[in-house]
């Protein structure tokens, strides 16, 4: 095993600190080191894919929506689905290798504010799957050790009875898993593949040899079917569970940077390994139907009576592995379950820590997180990864089942995300292929949306009431979050689509007034049960001590209560939402003025003289031009050009130095100011000076021309400012330019000059 020096992570490196500091500009400069190969990214991804709940849920709930046959057909439509999921990860990993997979890729086509939305999204999926295996271990213990670890204080949440022993079971996994993912990278991959390895060949072989053993004349696998729905419907309630099935096989696009291969090899590479979870869930299921207990008349009947079994024979696969191999199939069975496991804690410690490494260096999260250990590992990322997990143990396994339910909405949001991107891409560079499959992957991952979201709008395909609400929670933290992402983004990076965070209140407020309408639907239901209850007898004796009147009554004032403290939750849900939106966009507001104000500023140094205060060059350019257009639109009847040069400058700075030459400048932009009071004055030149004469200048012309002159033959004479100064007329059907009537005053200036010099 790889030796730990303790000096390892503590001491900056040369190569840190220049992560650091370019880490601090947001740069994607630096690289994570590759050492990945094809097959420890297939492993990876096969690891993530399926975990824990493909020996509990797959077993259960598949069977019982849709029996054996719609799980394996709905599945195989699954598999489709996330091939094409699949091959718009392949595209863009290859057109951005970075780490952070649809976080980068987002940022690079959508923007930062779309990619915050998805990686707040995607972190729920991932850090829910990461917790819900961490926890899975206590309930496999008690298969397989009783009450081993129920010890120390305990306590119930939500029905689950949490106990300290097995608290600190899953808290242990947590820590061990970090620690391997962040001191060894290589040795970590060779684990995965190892686990891969074990439960991919261990099922094969359980499921292999019960059905070679099964006798169907005892063990039959009817109903194929379930009698009491259509097929249809039991094959779509099945292909709709597709992006919980396999969510975290595209987690291998997070550590695209640390491919040792050619990002070509990638869908090959995600293809078997959606073709392997695909088999591996079919294998379970299958496993499942091939065996049961005595007492029970078919694999349905024991799958709906399971609870009343204790040990592992509460399992279907198990029972059908020791019925089939003995104590050696339950052994390979539990290694199975221990590789499908751990596999997935790693995976999802990867995945997670390649995407907070991405956010930390756009500074989402601090950029310091972004620091990597002398073997290139963003190990700070883990860390955050298992100071947050170590305290989800003592949550109970209730709450995590629904934080569980929301990795579903989130996954969803996620692929259409990327699929939308490589829609955009195929758009934008004429790729019919790349356009077709990103267009495909939207239609069905909204498709898959409607029927998950939306109650009863297919049997068996709505979240469990507190999935929905939670997922409101975590879009309401996700706007209070940005708002301090954007407060902090110097950049200008963040906060600049309005659109995008519109769009997540609607979605916020739809998952509340459905969480609303369920909770009330529930509330009446379980009225409508105690009113049944009441009129057959069947209720607390207690009740009867009511009148029939107040017994109902009772329970329509529970339901307005229920009602009532639904609407107020969700009205101030989405207040708080709408507050954090205006916020937000005050911010934003805020920000487009600094930057007004600063391009204002930036302004006036380009077109002001910084000397004199006139108009500089740059702004005389600018009104050349505007006045050529004006000219040639015949809008210009009549301005005058006065050039002016002071005289003697030079002398000045040759003599007195140019500290006293500005001064001279300044007295002398004074006094052309002075004179033409009405009128624009560019400083074109050291020397040079141009007043454009409109209006009031331009109708006293020559008086204010005489003027000037009277005071510069007195400067002339007592050694003040000397300004040599020419005018000329525009003629309106001989000019074409403003240039013309320019040179005619220079030139006018320069016999001025001459005279003002005693020069003929």
């Amino acid at each position: 095993m790889t030796e730990y020096d303790p000096d390892e992570i503590s001491e900056e490196t040369t190569a840190d600190r220049d992560l650091s500091e370019k880490s601090q500009a947001g740069s994607r400069d630096i690289k994570l080191t590759p050492y990945m190969s094809p097959l420890g990214a297939w492993a990876l991804s096969v690891g993530s894919a399926i975990g824990w709940g493909s020996f509990v849920f797959t077993g259960n709930s598949y069977l019982l929506k849709a029996g054996p046959a719609g799980s394996v057909i709905g599945m195989f439509i699954g598999a489709v689905i996330m091939l094409i999921i699949g091959r718009n990860y392949h595209y863009l990993m290859n057109r951005y290798p970075d780490a952070g997979g649809v976080y980068a890729y987002v940022t690079e086509i959508f923007g930062h504010d779309r990619a915050f939305l998805a990686a707040w999204f995607l972190f729920l999926t991932y850090i829910a799957v990461f917790w819900a295996n961490a926890t899975s271990l206590p309930l496999f213990a008690r298969y397989f050790f009783g009450d081993l670890f129920r010890f120390g204080p305990h306590y119930t949440i939500a029905e689950y009875e949490v106990y300290l022993g097995e608290a600190l079971l899953s808290i242990t996994a947590i820590v061990l898993m970090s620690i391997l993912c962040m001191y060894a990278r290589k040795l970590t991959q060779g684990i995965v593949i190892i686990l891969a390895v074990v439960f991919t060949a261990g099922l094969t072989i359980c499921v292999a040899v019960a059905l070679l053993k099964r006798d169907p004349a005892v063990y039959s696998m009817n109903p194929v079917f379930l009698p009491d729905s259509s097929i249809a419907s039991q094959i779509v309630s099945i292909a709709c569970m597709a992006p919980w099935a396999y969510v975290g096989f595209e987690n291998i696009s997070h550590s695209a940077e640390e491919f040792s291969f050619s990002h070509k090899k990638s869908f090959k590479i995600i293809s078997w390994s959606v073709i392997v979870t695909t088999l591996l869930y079919m294998f379970i299921v299958i496993l499942s139907v091939t065996a049961y207990p005595e007492g029970f008349n078919s694999w349905q009947e024991y799958i709906a009576g399971r609870e009343s079994i204790t040990g592992l024979d509460a399992l279907p696969t198990f029972y059908a592995g020791g019925r089939y191999m003995g104590v050696a199939g339950k052994a390979i069975l539990s290694a199975v379950l221990f590789g499908l496991i751990f596999s997935s804690l790693i995976g999802m410690i990867m995945a997670l820590s390649r995407l907070l490494y991405a956010m930390a260096k756009d500074h989402i999260i601090p950029v310091k997180f972004a620091k990597l250990s002398k073997r290139g590992i963003p190990y700070r990322t883990v860390l955050i990864i298992t100071a947050i997990s170590v305290f989800i143990p003592f949550a109970g396994r209730t709450a995590i089942g629904w934080i569980v339910d929301v990795t579903t909405i989130g996954t969803i949001l996620v692929f259409c995300f990327v699929s939308a991107a490589v829609y955009k891409m195929g758009r934008v560079e004429n790729v019919r292929c790349e356009r077709c499959m990103g267009l495909a992957g939207i239609i069905v991952m909204v498709l898959l949306a409607v029927l998950i979201q939306v109650p009863s709008f297919t049997a068996d395909s709505s979240m469990a009431k507190e999935s929905y609400f939670l997922f409101t929670i975590w879009g309401v933290l996700g706007f209070i979050f940005f708002r301090g992402v954007i407060n902090k983004d110097s950049d200008r990076r963040f906060g600049n689509s309005v659109i995008v965070w519109i769009g997540m209140l609607a979605l916020i407020l739809f998952t509340a007034l459905t969480w609303m309408g369920e909770s009330t639907r529930e509330a009446a239901d379980d009225a409508i049960m105690d009113v049944r209850d009441f009129y057959t007898g069947e209720a607390d004796i207690s009740v009867y001590q009511m009148s029939e009147t107040e017994f109902v009554d009772s329970k329509i004032e529970t339901m307005n209560k229920v009602a009532m403290k639904n609407s107020i939750v969700v009205l101030g849900m989405f207040a708080l939402s709408c507050l954090m939106i205006l916020s937000n966009y005050r911010t934003m507001r805020r920000r487009e003025k600094e930057n007004e104000e600063k391009l204002g500023e930036a302004r006036n140094k380009i077109y002001q003289d910084q000397l004199t205060g006139v108009k500089s060059m740059h702004a005389y350019a600018e009104k050349e031009a505007s006045m050529n257009m004006r000219i040639k639109d015949n809008l210009v009847e009549e301005y005058s050009v006065v050039v002016c040069d002071v005289n003697g400058l030079k002398q000045i700075n040759d003599t007195l130095g140019h500290k006293a030459g500005d001064e001279y400048i300044r007295t002398a932009s004074m006094m052309i100011c002075k004179q033409f009071k009405h009128s624009p004055v560019y400083r074109i030149g050291g020397d040079e000076f141009v007043v454009i004469l409109e209006g009031d200048d331009y109708a006293n012309r020559q008086h204010l021309m005489n003027e000037l002159n009277e005071t510069v033959e007195y400067n002339n004479d007592v050694g003040g400012v000397v300004i040599a100064a020419g005018m000329s007329d525009f003629i309106q059907d001989g000019d074409v330019s403003l240039y013309q009537v320019f040179e005619r005053a220079d030139s006018l200036m320069y016999t001025r000059k001459r005279e003002l010099k005693g020069e003929k």
